[in-house]
């Protein structure tokens, strides 16, 4: 440990402050594509997991073999499947092939939002600053709370009668 600190040292002394920050710093990220040019990416929502490929294409969006329009057909589904894009500024440039499983359609959207925004910063590294500034990259953790014994609900108790 001692020998490191003396060669960066000697490496101040030598070539100066800019040449050790240099060295410290860490390696600019690579992007991340298979034989075929696609970014794979998990999203998580509540109960929902979607597996997620981008590709570079036309702005088609492929839910567990349909549509977008026909999987989610309520047009909130439909922006929240969009905002990566908006937010990175790449519009109809990438294709999206996800299949979805468990929860609802709201978590499965949310899912596949989380699966897109992570697909596309290992597809193109220069996109991670806006999607982390969005919060996109964040899995969101909060979950439906478990039915307590005792209870009606999780926190609803019964009625409480006194005569």
């Amino acid at each position: 440990m001692t020998e490191e600190i003396k060669s960066l040292d000697e490496l101040n002394a030598i070539a100066g402050d800019d040449a050790a920050e240099t060295l410290v710093e860490a390696a600019p990220r690579e992007p991340v594509r298979d034989d075929l040019g696609r970014s794979y990416a998990t999203g998580k929502r509540k109960d929902a997991v979607a597996r997620v490929w981008i590709k570079p294409g036309s702005g088609k969006v492929v839910v567990n073999g349909r549509d977008q329009g026909i999987y989610f057909a309520r047009p909130v589904l439909q922006m929240i499947l969009r905002q990566p894009f908006t937010v990175a500024g790449v519009e109809d440039q990438f294709d999206v092939m996800a299949t979805v499983k468990g929860g609802g359609l709201s978590g499965q959207a949310g899912a596949v939002k989380h699966g897109i925004s992570k697909a596309l910063q290992l597809y193109d590294p220069a996109l991670r600053a806006p999607l982390k500034a969005a919060g996109f990259l964040t899995r969101d953790s909060r979950v439906v709370e478990r039915k307590k014994y005792g209870k009606r609900k999780a926190r609803r108790s019964f009625q409480f009668s006194k005569r």
